[in-house]
């Protein structure tokens, strides 16, 4: 993979997969960072002609620049969701000594997630007024692949780091009707959110095909511009995450995946040979751990950590050749939802995506769903699950 840096060159706007028409709503809704789709769409611009094989994206991801120009860039990544302030949550099923085990629930959903026995009583006070990192160093999420641990220190937040590294600028727009000062009602009055990047902050993406940089590219609404520069100093830190999620994968047991792109999963079933439509917040083809309910086969995924979902874009209801037969006519479609970057995965084993290597469905469905993985969503991260006793 090929690395870059995406540095705004003023505000960027990304509106939401919401329909928006002006004088509807007030207000059109927008998203940051940016997801694959957009990404996509901007790369391609830059190509005089199409590339011969279809590129993959890895990202987008946040970077900072170091203090020094003889620093590296700094890949940052979510937080991870299955922790609550620094303490991190486990699965009801794998902590045994919890006071919680007598509690009675569905083991047709996910179990949930409870603080673990063998930590020590959370002190209340220290927490009182401390700012807690929304974003993570790759140097901490790389300990965190070996040991599965983020120590206390590395989610407090330095006082030069941003909550967030952007801040969002409300701007409204409005068409005035000629010679009076009444806004016009076909345009009608909307105001939408612009995203204005901190200083020595930008976005980066990994690529499979190398380009011509530096060079300036449109990303986003209202033709607002980045400049993409390649930076190698992002590779090695990829590829160190890399190499430690697959070495923990191989080594199996119990693990947990830790979503850092949007994740949409969808999974060819039985009906018509389509893949289904509907989206949640897990993969389709991971199937839950059901222990000591007969007749059930067992599957490996015991629990998630996630938050609100993402919207992403509408789907194509009707095959083209339909399309062409209703021009002029909407018809609506379903939303794609993703689960938010920063989700976590509690499974009794690894267990690859199908979107990875799909062996199921035509090979239409096949292709659309490797596609959502070219497009970057559904990065996982895989780190082990220890076990208190072997610490």
């Amino acid at each position: 993979m090929y690395w870059y840096t995406l540095t705004p060159l003023d505000i960027l706007l990304f509106r939401d997969a919401k329909p928006f028409t002006p004088g509807e709503r007030a207000w059109a809704g927008s998203v940051f960072p940016p997801n694959g789709h957009a990404i996509s769409g901007a790369i391609w611009s830059l190509f005089n002609q199409p590339p011969k094989t279809r590129f993959e994206i890895t990202g987008p991801f946040l970077c900072k620049e170091g203090n020094t120009r003889q620093a590296e860039k700094t890949l940052y990544f979510p937080a991870p969701l299955g922790h609550v302030k620094p303490s991190p949550l486990v699965p009801l099923p794998w902590d045994e000594k919890n006071p919680m085990c007598h509690v009675i629930n569905d083991r047709n959903q996910p179990q949930m997630l409870v603080r673990p026995s063998w930590l020590p009583p959370p002190d209340e006070n220290k927490h009182q007024d401390v700012d807690y990192r929304k974003y993570l160093p790759w140097e901490v999420i790389k300990k965190y692949l070996k040991d599965d641990v983020i120590a206390e220190d590395d989610w407090l937040r330095p006082e030069d780091e941003p909550d967030e590294p952007w801040q969002v600028e409300t701007r409204s727009h409005n068409t005035l009707e000629k010679d009076k000062r009444q806004v016009k009602a076909e345009d009608g009055y909307f105001v939408e959110n612009a995203i204005r990047m901190a200083q020595g902050w930008s976005l980066a993406i990994g690529l499979n095909q190398e380009l011509k940089t530096p060079v300036t590219m449109r990303l986003g609404g209202e033709g607002h511009q980045v400049v993409v520069e390649r930076c190698t100093d992002l590779d090695g830190q990829w590829a160190e995450l890399q190499s430690l999620s697959e070495d923990n994968f191989s080594a199996g047991g119990r693990a947990i995946a830790y979503l850092v792109t949007p994740g949409v999963f969808e999974y060819p079933h039985c009906k018509n040979g389509k893949i289904r439509p509907e989206c949640r917040a897990w993969p389709w083809e991971w199937n839950l751990a059901k222990p000591g309910i007969p007749n059930q086969v067992a599957g490996s995924l015991v629990s998630v950590a996630t938050a609100k979902p993402l919207l992403i874009n509408g789907r194509i209801r009707e095959c083209e050749e339909k399309r062409q037969e209703q021009v002029g006519q909407s018809i609506p479609a379903p939303q794609v939802f993703a689960a938010p970057a920063g989700s976590q995965y509690y499974l009794t084993q690894p267990e690859g995506l199908y979107q990875d290597n799909p062996d199921k469905g035509s090979e239409r469905s096949k292709a659309k769903a490797k596609r959502w993985r070219e497009l970057g969503y559904s990065e996982l991260l895989w780190l082990p699950f220890v076990e208190p006793n072997s610490t």
